[in-house]
């Protein structure tokens, strides 16, 4: 790819690894449910990458329930909650749009759970709602924000709701690959997983249940997927997530050590005027998320794309739309929520990716200072 790519927490470059698995998968054919030779080797490479799946975050395999990807996995998780007896809902502040309006969606009635201006949820308010009266609960939190990087408490929160009897679902989409992830170490009664953010094809993703965790199907037909998942199996999409997972794993001690060329480069964008959004939080080790006052994110992209540098304004399911953050709202910092710009690094980035950036942001932001003079002296 030409230009500077810093924009993995909405899409990986898919790794060279998959795309040759996947190139053989689809050349090879197959319905992994037929019993002849072709689909035998099929369901092989379905099960290798199931086995892949679930090492990667300490599962067991049978545990795994391949989807179309993340948003249809949340879905399923959100679903599986309510029919298992979960009477209320939940949903941290700053969760994905696709847990939150899954909720929403669902007729149960949902609680916000507050982050602090760090992006980090209030335990003690969630210790309190989970005290009162109303029923079960399904708390969904996830492991780390897709915009600002801040990594939550997951397993003390965790503990606090296996003691009130409830259900805790974790979006880990965003850490795996990125940090360590243990399921049973968070104490997760369902996590979900996404391909391509660990550099892997886009369109496929997981739901992993704890043992126990009663999981419905949600869309309906023959018995694949130990009949929690109708519909054949992308094969080719599933090895491929299969060997990202396994990749993801591997690297993953280079992939935390990213931290360091990150918090160069916020160095160098604080010191022009930037304010780091959840800056003094625990955060992954990959994610920027930045913003100035008055100084729009689509304006900061555009010129940046023209300078060869590929970021983004935070969810790939907002970018596009000049409305606010989410993240920069729920923090109480409503005066940057327009501003905000999300950098991600992911197995491809160098030091100098990030160098590139900070360098271009420095100064496009200088030149927008300057104009921004000019218009003000030509108005007084």
């Amino acid at each position: 790819m030409s230009g500077v790519y810093l924009d993995y927490n909405a899409s990986g470059l898919v790794r060279p690894e998959v795309q040759a698995v996947m190139a053989e998968a689809l050349a090879d054919g197959g319905n992994p449910n037929a019993v002849h030779a072709a689909g035998r080797r099929a369901r092989a490479r379905v099960e290798t990458a199931r086995a892949r799946v679930a090492d990667l975050v300490g599962a067991d395999p049978t545990a795994v329930v391949f989807s179309s990807g993340g948003t249809e996995s949340n879905a399923q998780a959100v679903a599986s909650a309510i029919a298992a007896g979960c009477e209320r809902l939940i949903v941290s502040a700053t969760e994905h749009p696709c847990v939150a309006e899954a909720a929403n969606a669902s007729g149960v009635p949902v609680e916000i759970l507050p982050v602090d201006v760090n992006g980090v949820v209030d335990l003690a308010w969630l210790a309190e709602a989970l005290a009162r009266p109303g029923g079960r609960a399904l708390v969904a939190i996830h492991h780390a924000n897709n915009e600002s990087g801040v990594i939550q408490p997951i397993a003390e929160a965790a503990r606090m709701v296996q003691a009130a009897g409830g259900w805790l679902h974790v979006d880990a989409i965003q850490t795996a690959g990125k940090i360590p992830v243990d399921m049973r170490a968070l104490g997760a009664d369902t996590l979900t997983l996404s391909a391509h953010k660990l550099g892997g094809p886009q369109g496929v993703g997981a739901l992993i249940s704890k043992d126990g965790a009663p999981i419905i199907r949600t869309l309906h037909g023959a018995g694949q997927e130990r009949g929690l998942r109708a519909g054949t199996e992308n094969v080719p999409g599933i090895a491929g997530f299969g060997v990202s997972a396994d990749c993801a794993a591997r690297d993953l001690s280079e992939a935390m050590a990213h931290a360091a060329w990150r918090d160069a480069a916020a160095d160098t964008v604080k010191a022009a005027g930037a304010i780091i959004i959840g800056g003094a939080a625990e955060r992954l080790p990959n994610t920027l998320f930045m913003a100035v006052e008055g100084w729009e994110s689509p304006q900061q992209l555009i010129t940046l794309d023209l300078q060869g540098v590929m970021v983004s304004a935070g969810s790939a399911c907002s970018s596009g739309k000049t409305k606010p953050s989410k993240t920069i709202v729920a923090m109480g910092l409503d005066h940057l929520a327009t501003g905000g710009v999300r950098v991600s690094g992911g197995w491809g980035t160098t030091r100098d990716d990030w160098e590139r950036f900070a360098a271009a942001w420095v100064e496009a932001y200088a030149k927008h200072r300057a104009r921004t003079a000019e218009r003000q002296k030509a108005d007084a």
